[in-house]
């Protein structure tokens, strides 16, 4: 048994923590963090699949990162570690069963083309929508990523109220919460320019009915125009070498393998932490990064939050996909080879059906599927003569009550096994085939990653929920991750919770580990 002391102790060592930690060790900190896996990085990871090639098994897109506060702060120190970002010029498209497809551009004029000639009307409303959204990006933007308690929140809301006036500001606010669906059957005449929004609310947690999801497609359209979908050039572990260079080079350590057991107290404040082995560690401040059932319930039992544990509700649980092919990928419908995020979809109504399958537990008929192509902005992730495509299906559900289809057996007690993984994955492989020339005699590695197999990667994905908890609008901003919540506080002096259970929510930006560092003074 040892002891050591620090300023920071950090549980955990995702994006936020390692934003908090970067940012607190520039800042003159003592900075350590413990990371239970033996590789930092939580969902940024790559995996050597060999000869050469590299993939992103979890999360891979860094536009929240490079439109964010945390790039801000870190770019120029992780530009001299090495991390370099690089995108294509088109983002994001659609393709239907049909093979009818539509790609977004980083290119305004392109787009406004391309969705009225799906519509007439439908490319000038695009550009209204996206010119709305702009006019309101500080206040919708100062909401979503900044302390929703702090005085630069109160300053903004002011200031938006004075120029917009008060109802001004309750119909921007008003406006927010519209969902997808009413956002895209009332903008959009086209099916294609539908359904090329309608899976996005997927990746903020949220189906095309939910409140706030149409705002959230507005957002990430006018990101994505801006930004386009940026990927960690060689892979996303070199993001977490480059986040571990800044708090190494200033004193700081990242240690992996070293399990916190619980976050010590005198009572009202937080004097450090105990690992699983035993040693202890002194920090007059901690951070959680970690979900609040982890923190309450195993860090910090007995803290008076029962109740607001009961309540916690998860999200639905996300599948993953990583195929390696021998050879180009030759998509039957000509222009996709460049589109980094493409969603193949039925459409809003598919969109929709399969959520509310997944919802209900059944393994969705016609699954949602988000297939990246990595290589079509860094090539240096595989050979000549080799091909990867990164899946990812937020549509799955965490206990698996049934097929919708009818066609797979389900093990009784509802758990994710083997089989149940690849006879799943099978299901999504039709769907690929029908859309890529010669696609099963091409692949050379096929790996399927269930919401079971997500869970087993990192704790932090309870039941295969990538979001750290439902982002519904009733357990988001101000109410993240509970309802009587402010800020990252737990109510013991010293202890602070961040993640992508906490504001502003799941996804590569830093967001809570930046305000958090801000707050400690960074």
């Amino acid at each position: 048994m040892t002891s050591s002391a620090y300023d920071v102790a950090i549980v955990g060592s995702g994006i936020n923590a390692l934003t908090a930690g970067a940012m607190l060790a520039k800042a003159g900190k003592k900075v350590a963090v413990f990371e239970r896996e033996a590789a930092a990085g939580g969902c940024m990871r790559t995996e050597d699949l060999g000869e050469g090639v590299v993939i992103d098994p979890l999360a891979t897109t860094f536009v929240l990162w490079v439109t964010g506060a945390g790039h801000g702060a870190l770019a120029g120190d992780l530009a001299r570690h090495g991390v370099e970002f690089c995108a294509t010029d088109t983002p994001t498209g659609v393709l239907l069963p049909d093979g009818r497809a539509l790609v977004y551009k980083m290119d305004r004029a392109a787009n406004v083309a391309a969705f009225d000639a799906e519509a007439a009307g439908d490319g000038a409303q695009l550009a209204a929508d996206l010119d709305g959204f702009g006019a309101k990006a500080n206040l919708m933007f100062g909401l979503m990523g900044g302390d929703p308690w702090s005085r630069g929140t109160a300053k903004l809301l002011a200031k938006e109220g004075w120029s917009r006036g008060t109802r001004g500001l309750a119909q921007a606010m008003g406006e927010a919460l519209t969902s997808m669906r009413a956002w895209l059957e009332t903008s959009f005449n086209g099916e294609l320019p539908r359904a090329l929004w309608a899976p996005w609310c997927l990746h903020a947690g949220l189906g095309p009915e939910a409140a706030f999801s149409g705002q959230m497609g507005q957002v990430i359209g006018f990101a994505l125009e801006v930004a386009g979908a940026p990927i960690v050039k060689g892979g996303a572990a070199n993001m977490v070498r480059g986040l571990t260079a800044i708090i190494e080079d200033a004193g700081g350590t990242v240690r992996v393998n070293a399990e916190v057991a619980k976050v010590s107290t005198n009572g009202k404040r937080a004097t450090g932490l105990v690992l699983a082995d035993g040693e202890t560690v002194t920090a007059p401040t901690v951070l959680a990064s970690v979900t609040p059932n982890q923190l309450y319930g195993s860090l910090v039992p007995d803290h008076g939050k029962k109740d607001d544990l009961r309540k916690y509700r998860y999200g639905k649980g996300d599948f993953q996909m990583h195929y390696v092919l021998d050879g180009s990928v030759n998509w039957k419908t000509p222009g996709l080879e460049k589109v980094q995020l493409l969603h193949l979809t039925p459409g809003l109504d598919g969109v929709s059906k399969a959520g509310n399958e997944a919802e209900r537990g059944l393994l969705p008929e016609v699954p949602t599927i988000c297939v990246g192509q990595p290589l079509a902005a860094d090539p240096s992730r595989a050979p000549q003569g080799k091909s990867i495509l990164w899946l990812q299906l937020p549509e799955a559900p965490r206990h698996v009550k049934g097929d919708a289809a009818g066609l797979i057996d389900v093990p009784a007690d509802g758990q994710w096994t083997e089989a149940l993984r690849e006879a799943y994955a099978d299901r999504i492989e039709a769907i690929l085939a029908n859309h890529i020339e010669d696609f099963r005699s091409r692949v050379a590695v096929r790996k399927a990653i269930s919401p079971a197999d997500l869970e087993t990667m990192n704790v932090n994905l309870v039941g295969g929920d990538p979001y750290g908890g439902a982002c519904t609008i009733d357990q988001f901003f101000l109410w993240r991750p509970f309802a009587g919540s402010t800020r990252h506080e737990t109510g013991i002096k010293g202890l602070y919770h961040i993640g992508a259970s906490t504001h502003p929510g799941p996804g590569l930006s830093g967001g809570s580990g930046f305000l958090t560092a801000k707050e400690l003074g960074a």
